[in-house]
């Protein structure tokens, strides 16, 4: 918590330092290490949810949109936050934000290679299993997203993403993670809910507005639209997972993690 002096008065202000914040990042990537099985698994599955139900409600509310291509994406755009906002505050296991935490935690010497490797393949797993249940279960199964336009608008949203080609996803998947691991540096700084609300929504709304690649989301965009009858197959569902999930884990573990530790750790 930063204290100012002006005018003869203090002030006390509601964030923490880069500095500060980085080494909380560094503190929390070295708990990630210690959860036991059964809760890693449980808050897997949750991140994975959490960030389903964030790309269900961004369909649901821009189905049918005739507005301008950008003033779409925007709708689209500024509600998906929510699930970073439910992973965040309610403390869940996000693949994507362990890119950050671990390796700022291994940089620090806070986990070992293996405590990072066990996290980053673990949380992308029952992320996985999270985001399908979303789309099966409650997207699919419960006729939210099987009628018109909402149908439409998911196999929509999942083509455009299969017809990117590896170079393309890679590139895209690490302006996601860029975007995302500095919400998350912002919501770690932040010392109220309100200011880790906001704090993560800016972030979050930019990545998906400029059509960067999400792997979570992924997760949940491309098989609700297989579900759905999307001409897509499993093959091409992993050609977008595998070169996304590379260029999260260069976005949020390269130019977040390590450039800022490098910034304010290495040297401390």
């Amino acid at each position: 918590m930063l204290i100012f002096f002006m005018e003869n008065r203090f002030y006390m202000s509601s964030f923490k330092s880069p500095k500060d914040a980085l080494s909380k990042i560094a503190s929390i990537g070295g708990d990630k290490s210690k959860i036991s099985l059964a809760s890693f698994i449980i808050l897997g599955f949750l991140a994975g949810a959490y960030i389903a139900f964030g790309g269900m409600l961004a369909e649901i509310v821009t189905s049918g949109m005739n507005y301008p291509v950008g003033l779409k994406k925007f709708f689209f755009a500024a509600v998906f936050p929510l699930g970073l906002i439910l992973t965040v505050l309610c403390s869940a296991e996000l693949f994507t934000g362990s890119c950050l935490y671990m390796p700022v935690a291994f940089l620090d010497k806070k986990a070992n290679f293996k405590d990072l490797l066990k996290n980053l393949v673990g949380s992308w797993i029952f992320n996985f299993i999270g985001a399908l249940f979303i789309a099966f279960v409650i997207a699919y199964l419960s006729g939210i997203m099987t009628s018109e336009p909402f149908s439409s608008t998911a196999i929509t949203v999942a083509s455009n993403k299969v017809d990117l080609n590896f170079l393309q996803a890679l590139i895209r998947g690490i302006g996601c993670n860029w975007l995302v691991c500095l919400a998350i540096y912002i919501a770690i700084s932040s010392e109220d809910i309100i200011s880790k609300i906001v704090g993560i929504w800016f972030p979050i709304m930019a990545f998906v507005a400029l059509g960067f690649e999400h792997s979570i989301a992924n997760m949940f965009f491309i098989p609700l639209a297989m579900f759905l009858g999307a001409p897509i197959t499993i093959n091409q569902l992993f050609t977008n997972l595998i070169p996304v999930t590379i260029g999260n884990i260069i976005g949020g573990a390269l130019f977040v993690g390590m450039f800022y530790w490098i910034v304010y750790l290495k040297n401390k």
